[in-house]
């Protein structure tokens, strides 16, 4: 039970529902939104240019040698979960407003985070190495595949122009690129400065959702998701939670994965990454509509950190005592 409430006060929980509050009672309006979305875009680059400083190019392709235990988690990732996403999406087409329903697809595609997927991982006593190199592969294999899958899946609902793949390749791929380049002489500095840089993560991600909750606020956010559509959304949420969770863990058991790598592939495929998704959402759609978008990922994101430290310490029992 404590375990369970020192999650919902994680920084960055805290800080989205700190971005969520602030955009419901604050919400950027006018010619402020220009600026806002330049200040969000900006943000999501720098996000980006961090992580190419961060994953060492070696333990990417360490991680892609060990396909026996990497493409079966991208066949989860976005294979599994994506299908699951579009199942629930079609379900929620009935009872939600269309773009929240659309979230769910999205939610399915996301890739899988990486900071929190990899320090659960480790408290459960799991391979961490392998958990960090899959999601970063997963990550980076993200910004190529989900917004393609999205659109194809989704139909003429999202509609992946050439402007969109403009701002992809600008603001998501060039600052990725850029960090791998620059990794060993501005590496070190990442290095060293871990925990301001986090912080710095966690702003840009919560910019990223107060600019589109502010767009959705305007539009009228609380009055178009009604009380019943909530709590379909919390039973739809909850469906996808208990498939991420037992579908990963009875596919790493049905794929013969040593312990270490069960629980490695149990979280990397059950989280969601969040970090990701409030980018690539402001990418993807125009800031009202991706309010909206972002509403199954972040009620996932929270629900997901929430569950996740109960079943990482039952976990690390079960591996200090084989």
């Amino acid at each position: 039970m404590i375990a369970r409430v020192k999650n919902l006060f994680d920084p960055l929980v805290r800080l989205l529902l700190l971005a969520i509050a602030l955009a419901s009672v604050a919400p950027v309006t006018g010619e402020g939104r220009d600026v806002a979305r330049v200040i969000s875009d900006a943000a999501i680059f720098f996000l980006f240019l961090l992580n190419g400083l961060r994953l060492p190019r070696e333990q990417v392709l360490k991680g892609v040698r060990n396909a026996r235990f990497l493409l079966p988690l991208i066949v989860w990732v976005f294979g599994v979960m994506g299908l699951a996403g579009w199942g629930l999406s079609q379900i929620g087409a009935s009872v939600l407003p269309p773009t929240v329903a659309l979230g769910l697809l999205f939610l399915g595609l996301l890739p899988s985070t990486v900071q929190s997927a990899t320090a659960y991982c480790s408290i459960a006593g799991g391979n961490v190495a392998a958990s960090v190199v899959a999601a970063g592969v997963i990550n980076i294999l993200g910004v190529f595949v989900t917004a393609p899958l999205l659109s194809l899946a989704a139909g003429s609902d999202v509609g992946i122009d050439l402007d969109g793949l403009q701002r992809i390749g600008l603001i998501l791929l060039l600052p990725f690129a850029l960090g791998q380049i620059f990794q060993k002489q501005a590496g070190h500095f990442v290095a060293e400065n871990r925990t301001l840089l986090s912080w710095a993560d966690r702003s840009a991600i919560a910019i990223a959702v107060y600019v589109a909750f502010s767009a959705a606020v305007e539009q009228g956010l609380w009055t178009l998701v009604s009380l019943s559509a909530w709590a379909w959304l919390a039973l739809l949420i909850g469906a996808f939670l208990l498939l991420g969770f037992a579908g990963s863990w009875l596919a790493g058991g049905a794929l013969a994965l040593t312990r270490g790598d069960r629980i490695a592939f149990l979280f990397a495929g059950a989280q969601k990454s969040i970090a990701l998704g409030a980018p690539l959402a402001s990418v993807l759609f125009p800031p009202a509509t991706a309010g909206l978008v972002l509403l199954p990922v972040l009620a996932y994101h929270l629900v997901q950190m929430i569950i996740s430290a109960p079943v990482a310490a039952r976990l690390s029992r079960g591996s200090a005592h084989p």
